[in-house]
């Protein structure tokens, strides 16, 4: 049976959608390390290890996530692994989703966007994520107190990811305001809609179902770094 394309989305947006964000060979890839961590290999031949192995940084490490199970190549170590739970939206986007004003991101706000993320932990986001797509937020008193955006994007398909709200403002609605918002854009323009999210956050998994999400795969995530780092 042939890949699905989200079967293998690092690879995918890699090698499409954001191939110019990518670092690497014909085999394996990875974003650039001010985008995020996330690295793919074609497959699992011989070939497309190696590429993966001579690909990893000489410090730091990558994250692979792919429905195949992840071959941990010579010369690389595993630091991480669990499994997550990949998931398609097949809902409804209410008319009115919330109250609050919200406001597309942009290049000026990636300073505040990055130490949001360092404060809610959404997952992988460094200086220039913002550039992987849209992203939209809600202000209070200028300050971004809510995001939510896109990441990984394959032909006919987006990522949500990014979402996140200050401690001092959670329980007020605004993520599922922020995702709808996403949505919105991701429908507007004739794509499906996906996320990720562990296995393990059963009250995350609980909430996206609620919102109309489905899963569609449970996928393999393994962190990997060179083996010779000390």
């Amino acid at each position: 049976m042939a890949e699905h394309i989200l079967d293998r989305p690092v690879w995918n947006s890699l090698d499409t959608v954001h191939k110019r964000f990518s670092v690497g060979l014909d085999c394996a890839r990875r974003f650039e390390s001010d985008i995020n961590p996330l690295a793919a290999a074609r497959d699992e031949s011989d070939e497309s290890l190696a590429q993966l192995a001579a690909i990893l940084p000489v410090t730091g490490s990558i994250v692979v996530a792919q429905l195949a199970p992840i071959v941990c190549p010579t010369g690389a170590r595993a630091t991480f692994e669990a499994q997550g739970v990949q998931m398609t939206f097949d809902g409804t986007i209410p008319e009115v989703a919330g109250s609050h004003p919200v406001v597309r991101l942009t290049e000026a706000d990636s300073p505040e966007m990055l130490e949001l993320a360092n404060l809610t932990r959404p997952g992988p986001f460094a200086a220039r994520t913002y550039l992987l797509g849209e992203f939209w937020g809600v202000k209070q008193d200028g300050k971004l107190i809510a995001m939510a955006g896109e990441r990984m994007k394959q032909p006919g398909y987006t990522e949500l990811s990014g979402v996140c709200t200050r401690p001092d403002h959670q329980g007020k609605g605004l993520g599922r305001q922020l995702c709808y918002a996403v949505l919105r854009r991701i429908f507007g323009r004739n794509e499906i809609p996906y996320l990720h999210v562990f296995a393990s956050n059963s009250r995350a998994i609980h909430l996206y179902e609620a919102m109309g999400f489905r899963e569609r795969i449970r996928i393999n995530v393994m962190q990997l770094e060179r083996a010779d780092i000390a």
